[in-house]
């Protein structure tokens, strides 16, 4: 009996041993590819590829981290594996974030039309030769760019890329390439976006102007309808796509045709466009990396717009010490988005609190951030925002923890007169007023108010593509956040 009973716990020992086996035979695989590598100190590019590799083999499995290309989703992947790292003890880390990615390609389409050849004379400051260049040159491997003149049709350039970019007089270089009498959009949209391969950046340099053949006594409303229909016809066929109207502002020295008058000579500032095009997933790619940030930043812009932009979730941080607070709460530690303890001013029963948020990656100027009337708020007690932007002088050692990484300061003013409310803030989607301000229906005099700022039917052709492919998406981001008494 004896020994019966000392054979039982080594039998259950050995089935616990063989169940514990049997349980890491059957860990995901990874997972554990992940955990070994941590463990080994192994966190390579040739690593990251090998635990690639696992995923591609086994899609369906792993479809979190797969794209409908069959390419590895590696934000997705970034953070699973960061999130096995934080687990271990101690925890650790590993950037990723670049591995996997093939390079993107730069291809530049140089509008060569009769408006757009006195930009670029020897008495201007050569501002839209130098924003061209700019962008080539921010652009990692910009010096391997495809380039192309658009007029009639789209033409290939024949020099190289460093023939183009110490070219001092790019339209005489160019002269006679296709028919510099008009530019057809529809043909150079549409060859664009055929022409288009993954992780391809197209940037179209414009005045943006519609000039069809044939417009002889046609009325400017239906050549502004015409050009309206003909944006969203074109866009709507490609709701994958993202499109970045950049305006800028150039030296203007020669003839200027308007849509309806004689020809006359102009000196002086006039609008041009640089238009980036890419798969949306691209552009937000690009966002997140600061080798892009010279070149979505282009310098010299006046005015800027993402069409067709993902809507995005912000994350914030509770700012316990900053002007205009009132009262007191704290951050709930076992609920994300969860203010606790909220107690109003005595004095004033005003109860004001500031979180810190991060809107990189949004692609607004700050004027439209920092505007405080483009955000819509729902709250129970009618609380109000104010948005400030984060000035170097503003972190010191009391907020440094709160406000680093972080872009903008919102605060929230209210009475709380329940016991609990729900804050929701929205950044809204609204057709942008610096496109309407900057279009014009008559360009023929430049003594025409608004003249060195304005775009004959600029407005009718951007709603177009906002049409395409924004006005469906209400908001650009939100934030939702609970009070508790």
């Amino acid at each position: 009996m004896k020994k019966s009973y000392r054979f039982a716990p080594l039998l259950a020992m050995a089935l616990i041993a063989f169940c514990a086996l049997l349980s890491s035979c059957g860990k995901d695989a990874l997972q554990k590819a992940v955990k070994d590598a941590f463990i080994k100190g192994d966190t390579t590019e040739t690593t990251y590829q090998a635990i690639c590799d696992i995923i591609t083999a086994n899609p369906g499995k792993y479809s979190d981290y797969v794209d409908a290309d069959g390419g590895i989703l590696t934000d997705a992947l970034d953070q699973m594996i960061n999130e096995v790292g934080q687990n271990l003890r101690p925890p650790m880390s590993w950037n990723t974030r670049h591995y996997g990615q093939k390079s993107l390609s730069l291809s530049i389409y140089f509008e060569r039309s009769g408006s757009m050849v006195p930009y670029d004379q020897a008495s201007g400051g050569g501002q839209l030769k130098k924003a061209v260049n700019d962008l080539i040159n921010f652009f990692p491997g910009g010096e391997n760019a495809s380039i192309n003149i658009v007029n009639d049709n789209i033409y290939p350039y024949s020099g190289t890329v460093d023939a183009f970019l110490q070219d001092r007089d790019i339209y005489a270089s160019t002269k006679g390439i296709g028919d510099a009498a008009y530019t057809d959009f529809k043909v150079i949209f549409d060859k664009i976006f055929q022409a288009q391969k993954p992780g391809n950046v197209a940037v179209l340099i414009t005045d943006l102007i519609y000039s069809p053949k044939n417009t002889a006594g046609v009325s400017v409303d239906k050549i502004f309808n015409e050009e309206n229909s003909l944006a969203t016809s074109i866009f709507t066929k490609y709701k994958g796509k993202s499109i970045i109207v950049n305006q800028l502002r150039g030296d203007y020295d020669g003839q200027y045709y308007p849509y309806n008058g004689q020809p006359f000579h102009y000196k002086g500032q006039r609008p041009f466009y640089a238009i980036i095009i890419a798969d949306a997933s691209t552009i937000d790619r690009m966002a997140k990396d600061d080798r892009f940030k010279n070149f979505l930043n282009l310098q010299g812009t006046v005015n800027s717009y993402r069409f067709n932009q993902a809507h995005t979730t912000l994350d914030y941080k509770l700012v316990p010490v900053w002007r205009n607070n009132a009262g007191r709460c704290r951050e709930s530690r076992d609920e994300k988005g969860l203010i606790t303890g909220c107690e109003a001013d005595r004095e004033t029963g005003i109860l004001a609190f500031s979180v810190a948020v991060s809107f990189n990656g949004l692609q607004k100027d700050d004027a439209f951030l920092a505007n405080s009337a483009n955000f819509t708020l729902q709250s129970q007690n009618g609380f109000t925002v104010n948005v400030e932007k984060i000035a170097p002088a503003d972190i010191n050692g009391n907020n440094k923890a709160y406000l680093d990484g972080m872009t903008h300061v919102l605060t929230f003013t209210g009475k709380l007169a329940t016991a609990k409310d729900e804050i929701t803030v929205s950044l809204r989607n609204d057709f942008p007023t610096w496109i309407e301000q900057a279009t014009s229906r008559d360009d023929s005099s430049a003594s025409a108010p608004g003249f060195a700022t304005t775009t004959f039917g600029l407005e009718r052709f951007l709603r177009g593509i906002y049409d395409a492919f924004s006005a469906s998406q209400a908001h650009y981001t939100s934030m939702t956040i609970k009070l508790e008494k």
